[in-house]
């Protein structure tokens, strides 16, 4: 016994059912739009650079007699009480001494000499400032202290202003 029909809109069996496309995942999506968004980026920047910008970073520095780091050549550059590094920071730490070639027990690239003795002298290096040009210089130097275990005091240099 069959069972009739009784719906008003009679169903059509269909054949060849549509797959239903899956979309992107999310992840992906942001993925390629994050890239985009840095070549883009990239690019921009190349062709359209902010000269302006660091022209002005330049006139500042002369302005408070401080000489960009990069812009020095030799140790013959270098002029008594002219002060060379990084301005943009506020460094906290100061000391005053001679710079000789060589950390403290493995740590830093050069010594600062302080009066005292060895127990007052400080490990020092420097991303800033290229400090084999201030070599048998008195200096005063600010920057800030890091963490070490075998210096008594390691300092990151970003100033040096020249005393002697």
């Amino acid at each position: 016994m069959d069972i009739p029909n009784l719906s008003q809109n009679p169903q059509i069996p269909v054949s060849n059912p549509v797959i239903s496309q899956k979309s992107k995942n999310p992840k992906t999506v942001y993925f390629i739009i994050i890239v985009l968004a840095i070549v883009s980026g990239f690019w921009v920047s190349r062709f359209w650079p902010l000269s302006k910008s660091s022209n002005n970073i330049i006139s500042t520095l002369t302005q408070n007699n401080v000489t960009p780091a990069d812009s020095l050549k030799s140790a013959n550059d270098l002029v008594v009480g002219q002060s060379y590094g990084d301005t943009g920071k506020t460094f906290t730490d100061t000391a005053t001494g001679t710079i000789v070639k060589g950390g403290i027990n493995g740590e830093g690239t050069h010594t600062l000499q302080r009066e005292g003795g060895k127990t007052q002298n400080a490990a020092l290096t420097s991303s800033t400032v290229d400090l084999d040009l201030f070599l048998d210089k008195k200096v005063e130097i600010k920057g800030e202290t890091n963490s070490s275990t075998k210096a008594g005091w390691f300092l990151d240099v970003g100033i040096i202003k020249i005393l002697e």
